[in-house]
């Protein structure tokens, strides 16, 4: 943006990374906005519009996650109506899409023209199809593929989707209910557990980290036990197990694939950040 007139003679604007940039009367760059303007009237603003479009970006990123996670069709005017937000234009960007059974990377998106989509054939191709979907990568047959292809094109997605850490069902005895997988893991105090939670973006409920997945018309939640103890107090994580949203436990074979690579990326990312004992040498 330009350069806006604050006090004392000098000049500021919002610069890229949201930072607020300063120069004096002579036209020099400065390091750092000087104390003597850092309550400006114009400084105020412009940091506040920082926060706003940090804000801004993160909920576009929050809401296409959603999209991703849930494959949930999304209106095509929808997309062109939010593409010349730059936000929402990167957030959307490179993103694997299926278009009228068509799946590609989508670059593009405009009223007259429609939807841009590189297909896996490396063919850029319009389409105007009434919704696309954004499937979750564990829904996407050729999921090696596209990320061959997808780092060919040096596509960059804001939302992870190719790359994302999946995890494919597997059979277990009938009956089974829960997964040891990430059990016994131990937090010198049960904080250091909720606070890599809050990290991740997982709540925690009675003694769970949750995650809310959207699947066959359901939604499904993933638990991991964490412990609910004294907060300072040690803890050890437990199994993990997946729900209606009404409390019902459902067996194993009845989680769906969204749910359950979503349920053990979760553990997983907890698990990771357990106290790991040293191994003594002799």
């Amino acid at each position: 943006m330009g350069w806006l007139a604050a006090a004392s003679g000098y000049q500021v604007r919002l610069g890229e990374g949201g930072r607020v940039q300063a120069r004096n009367a002579k036209g020099k760059a400065l390091s750092s906005v000087p104390a003597s303007i850092k309550d400006d009237p114009q400084v105020v603003q412009l940091r506040q519009l920082a926060e706003w479009l940090a804000r801004h970006e993160a909920e576009c990123l929050s809401a296409v996650d959603g999209w991703m996670v849930r494959s949930l069709p999304v209106p095509s005017a929808l997309i062109v109506e939010v593409w010349p937000d730059e936000a929402w234009a990167a957030a959307l960007r490179d993103l694997v899409v299926v278009a009228d059974g068509e799946v590609g990377f989508l670059r593009d998106a405009d009223a007259e023209r429609g939807l841009g989509v590189v297909t896996v054939d490396g063919d850029t191709v319009r389409r105007r199809p009434e919704t696309v979907s954004i499937p979750h990568p564990v829904l996407l047959e050729d999921l090696e593929e596209l990320r061959e292809f997808g780092a060919e094109l040096g596509v960059e997605q804001k939302v992870q989707q190719l790359f994302r850490q999946t995890f494919a069902r597997r059979p277990h005895a009938a009956g089974k209910t829960s997964v040891d997988d990430f059990s016994g893991a131990k937090f010198e105090q049960l904080n250091h557990a909720l606070g890599r939670c809050r990290t991740l973006g997982y709540p925690v409920r009675g003694g769970d980290a949750v995650y809310s997945a959207f699947e066959d018309g359901r939604v499904v939640e993933a638990r991991f036990w964490i412990g609910s103890d004294y907060p300072e107090g040690e803890t050890w994580t437990g199994g993990l197990s997946w729900t209606l949203d009404n409390g019902v436990g459902l067996p194993l074979s009845e989680v769906g694939p969204v749910a359950w690579s979503e349920g053990m990326r979760m553990a997983s990312a907890v698990h990771a950040g357990r106290v790991v004992e040293e191994a003594v040498s002799r």
